[in-house]
């Protein structure tokens, strides 16, 4: 790589600047009591899985200890804000990602990184996913659906995921599913829907490993 070709750093930091730029322009018209998200001076606080991220055009993207949380997800954050969903929630209908219109590409990527992850990593380990869950914000749901495990988590306010998983018994090996609500689309594009499930799955796989909730956010 020749010094004149932008590193990777650079370009995140171009990208954040231009979508705080761009909340700048837009931040007086935002509605952030619909979207879930409460103001602190000048500064948007947004729950992402259970923990709060802080938000402002003049002084970035923090987590809870104050740091720069992964590039994803401040993208996340940003956007969560500049699409700027109005109005009621509309149905209770789960959906997996590939129903939405424009998911195709990210469903290959998705169902490896999330489903096939979580499957293959706890399988056996019912208990440890239910606290894996639990410790980042989720809940066990009554979807009436018939699964070893249903568990809903909050990935932003407006975006709750239902976690499905079956654990293995011979001869059928273990299987998750990752839902959405049928109006995610609406407050989020599909790679960014895509990447909460994405974080899900690293978060969970990396405290089944050893990890702390503390050193796991990125």
């Amino acid at each position: 790589m020749s010094s004149e070709e932008p590193q990777p750093r650079a370009v995140f930091s171009e990208i954040r600047e231009y979508y705080l730029a761009q909340l700048a322009q837009v931040w007086e018209g935002i509605d952030f009591a619909t979207l879930g998200v409460e103001q602190n001076g000048d500064a948007a606080i947004i729950p992402f899985f259970g923990l709060p991220n802080r938000v402002s055009p003049d002084q970035g993207f923090q987590d809870h200890r104050g740091e720069q949380p992964s590039h994803a997800t401040c993208v996340a954050l940003a956007k969560y804000l500049l699409l700027n969903a109005g109005g009621p929630q509309s149905g209770d209908e789960w959906v997996a990602l590939k129903q939405f219109p424009d998911a195709a590409p990210f469903v290959e990527g998705f169902t490896n990184t999330v489903e096939r992850l979580i499957s293959r990593e706890f399988a056996g380990k019912l208990q440890r996913l239910s606290q894996g869950c639990t410790q980042w914000g989720g809940k066990e749901h009554d979807a009436g659906l018939s699964y070893d495990l249903v568990m809903r988590l909050d990935s932003l306010p407006r975006i709750p995921l239902l976690l499905l998983f079956n654990d293995e018994e011979d001869p059928f090996p273990a299987q998750c599913s990752v839902l959405y609500r049928q109006d995610a689309p609406r407050y989020l594009d599909m790679e960014c829907l895509a990447i909460m499930g994405i974080t899900l799955g690293q978060r969970l796989v990396a405290g089944l490993k050893g990890g702390s909730k503390h050193n796991l956010v990125g």
